[in-house]
């Protein structure tokens, strides 16, 4: 049996001369439990907004964009992009043409980014799961339709839910691309009718940016005859991204730009990754904090029990092993807490997933009611980790100091 272990073992469960030491000690495992308990929960909850978001964002960016480096818009060669398709996980793709716009529905009037898109772009997308109100239709037997952002229809105060405004076009307007100069300010603009047919909502920046409508509406709009700004691609579920995307940059050469999904969207996700990193040192921090608890649990345990130090030395144990002595037991109450807190972390957010105790301010104007949870085995490692190496630095500490501290000056 190894000697130091056992004795820190006994130390650890057995009833202490001095009930303030079991005290410390006691708030040296809660402390690390609590720790390590807010670490799980809170990274948990970061893991699942980020998933929440990604599947927002995935019913609105393409696994695949394809833009032009230079210019605006593009026309899609057929023979590179038939090429494309028939690449082994490419599924289908669609073609995009947007821009800026005036929107004006009865008095009211705002600037959106009108996105015209090819007929197949719900299948592309899955924007359709998103609607709250209405159907994705774009195209009628003889009318042009839109599908809003809830934001842009917040503003207009556009319902779709009333069989009038299917009768209330709106008006959209661009100026004109290739007009001449002219005095008249009405001929220097164009003008289009659509139809609001329904309302989407995936997150607040896209639902007061964007609306759909028919590719032929947009490009009769902007004055285009075939171009587009982006041909958006969708993949089969089991396709190896990186290499699609690799290969179709080398069909198209360097003039295209492609983008996967995290590429179209880098700056926030890098910044959600940033808070969560954030998050991490901070609650670390305070986990350090709790630590001190260790380093005096130790040191009151050392000075209790000088006179067994002193007895294991005349019995020949020599410095090293009493020094392992105490570093188990400082290790050994850190695993406790670490066990405990993780437990209890883990139950926490097993009731969050389960029955979802913890409710949204505002959760009726959000897709869901409750704080998402997702439980990640790395985060559980990493966090285990952290908590031992403090455990380990905080247990060094007293045993390297103050044990050498009392046997080289021979008081105990």
């Amino acid at each position: 049996m190894n000697f130091p272990f056992y004795i820190a073992k006994r130390y650890l469960l057995s009833t202490k001369s001095h009930h303030a030491i079991n005290l410390i000690s006691a708030i040296s495992v809660l402390g690390v439990a609590v720790g390590t308990m807010a670490l799980i929960v809170v990274l948990s909850v970061f893991n699942g907004f980020d998933d929440l978001i990604r599947s927002l964002f995935n019913s609105f960016n393409p696994d695949l964009k394809i833009t032009a480096v230079e210019g605006k818009t593009f026309v899609a060669d057929s023979v590179k992009f038939d090429t494309i398709r028939k690449i082994e996980g490419v599924a289908d793709f669609a073609e995009v043409l947007e821009d800026k716009a005036l929107l004006r529905y009865n008095k009211k009037q705002t600037i959106a980014i009108v996105k015209g898109v090819s007929e197949n772009f719900a299948e592309i997308s899955g924007i359709d799961s998103m609607m709250i109100s209405g159907d994705f239709i774009l195209k009628g037997k003889n009318e042009d339709y839109a599908v809003i952002g809830q934001g842009i229809a917040y503003f207009l105060n556009i319902n779709t839910d009333i069989n009038l405004d299917y009768q209330i076009p709106m008006a959209v307007y661009v100026p004109r691309r290739t007009g001449k100069v002219t005095m008249n300010p009405e001929q220097a603009i164009n003008k289009k009718y659509v139809f609001p047919a329904g309302i989407f909502s995936i997150e607040q920046g896209h639902d007061s940016k964007y609306i759909f409508v028919p590719l032929e509406f947009a490009r009769e709009l902007f004055e285009y005859s075939n171009e587009v700004t982006a041909i958006e691609v969708k993949l089969s579920d089991r396709a190896n991204i990186k290499n699609i995307q690799s290969e179709i940059k080398d069909i198209l050469g360097s003039d295209f730009e492609v983008k996967n999904r995290y590429q179209q969207d880098e700056l926030f996700y890098k910044t959600m990754q940033s808070e969560k990193y954030v998050i991490f040192l901070i609650l670390v921090f305070i986990l350090v904090v709790a630590s001190f608890n260790v380093i005096g649990s130790l040191t009151m345990l050392i000075l209790e029990k000088k006179f067994d130090i002193s007895t294991l030395r005349s019995l020949g144990t020599n410095l090293s092993s009493i020094k392992k002595v105490f570093l188990y037991e400082g290790c050994m109450i850190t695993l406790l807490g670490a066990v405990y807190g993780l437990i209890q972390g883990l139950l926490i957010c097993w009731l969050q997933i389960s029955f979802k105790l913890v409710k949204l301010q505002g959760s009726g104007t959000f897709v869901i009611d409750a704080y998402p949870v997702t439980v990640k085995v790395a985060d559980i490692i990493a966090v285990l980790f952290v908590v031992f190496l403090i455990g380990l630095v905080a247990s060094w500490y007293p045993v390297r100091y103050i044990t050498k501290r009392f046997i080289q000056s021979d008081r105990i």
